[in-house]
């Protein structure tokens, strides 16, 4: 009898090279983390490698609870690709101050890290290295790489302590961050609409017809009327032109909900284009047992509907 065929490993595109926060998002969803990870240079390669077919799936942050929003991510989302988000992922971020051994804090005179994470340590960076020149990298390992290949010992990475064990850094100062609730949040992107689970986020981009008073207000009011509540609003350029700008909104729900169709219904056809970004779990600890209640809240509702239907009487003949 010959062997049943192995399921295909699924390929994971992630924002690296290995030690970045992606890499650490990336395994701390197990059926990821069970594939085979391919670290990438920047987020649209990470998301043309899924279009291309090269990987199956791709992890790219979106939001930091400090930072805000990852614009180059929701800017190729909304304008470059037709990928849709799958799930997300929130991982709380501690940085780290990295250099190589026998590195003292008064001989740095540079500090790497990603852009992101330079602005989340900016109060501890004034304090501690005031003197010191700001150096943007393309991620927090790419900062560890330019560190450990430096002839000099006056270079510091900020970034993950696994990226400094990754590149042989030793850890000059622990949790610099200005803020320590400090969380980032990642995609993961793909195509088609993941099922609903009961507890599910559905994200769009709307974009005015025209310009004119109240054509905010307007849209809202389509969530307003049908009590469904905005968990993120925010403009960004349309890259039309100047003082032209689009609308991504995170709203509460999943498109296969008649009350969240309805309402996506209603805005293309009265009041704005809208680019729909997905409909997809929501991430957080208590996320399972949300959905835990949802599905048996939804189950006791249907049986209730299913009883009264019974009850119909059939037309006389």
């Amino acid at each position: 009898m010959r062997p049943l065929p192995s399921p295909p490993v699924t390929r994971v595109g992630f924002l690296g090279p290995r030690g970045t926060f992606a890499d650490e998002a990336l395994h701390t969803q197990p059926d990821l983390a069970a594939g085979e990870p391919v670290a990438m240079r920047t987020v649209p390669e990470v998301i043309t490698a899924v279009e291309r077919g090269d990987v199956d799936l791709g992890l790219v942050p979106i939001e930091n609870s400090i930072e805000g929003t990852i614009t180059v991510t929701i800017d190729t989302l909304a304008f470059d690709t037709d990928l849709l988000i799958q799930r997300e992922v929130d991982l709380p971020v501690s940085l780290h101050l990295c250099a190589k051994p026998d590195t003292e804090l008064s001989h740095v005179r540079t500090v790497i890290s990603h852009p992101n994470p330079l602005g989340q340590s900016r109060g501890w960076l004034s304090a501690k290295l005031p003197d010191v020149e700001l150096v943007a990298a393309n991620s927090t390992a790419d900062a560890a790489q330019q560190v450990a290949d430096a002839p000099a010992n006056d270079r510091a990475s900020i970034g993950t302590a696994r990226g400094a064990e990754l590149f042989g850094l030793v850890v000059l100062a622990s949790e610099i961050e200005d803020h320590p609730e400090n969380e980032t949040r990642f995609v993961v992107v793909g195509r088609g609409v993941p099922a609903p689970t009961g507890h599910d986020k559905t994200s769009i981009v709307c974009f005015q017809r025209e310009d004119r008073p109240g054509s905010l207000l307007a849209i809202l009011q389509e969530f307003a009327a049908r009590a469904i509540n905005l968990t993120k609003l925010e403009s960004r350029p349309t890259k039309r032109g100047l003082g032209q700008y689009c609308f991504f909104i995170d709203i509460e729900g999943h498109i296969s909900d008649e009350i969240v169709a309805d309402c996506l219904r209603h805005l293309l056809a009265n009041q704005a284009e809208v680019k729909f970004l997905g409909s997809y779990p929501v991430a957080g600890a208590a996320a399972p047992e949300r959905r835990r209640v949802a599905t048996a809240a939804w189950r006791g509702a249907s049986e209730w509907v299913e009883g009264l239907r019974a009850q119909i009487r059939q037309p006389e003949s």
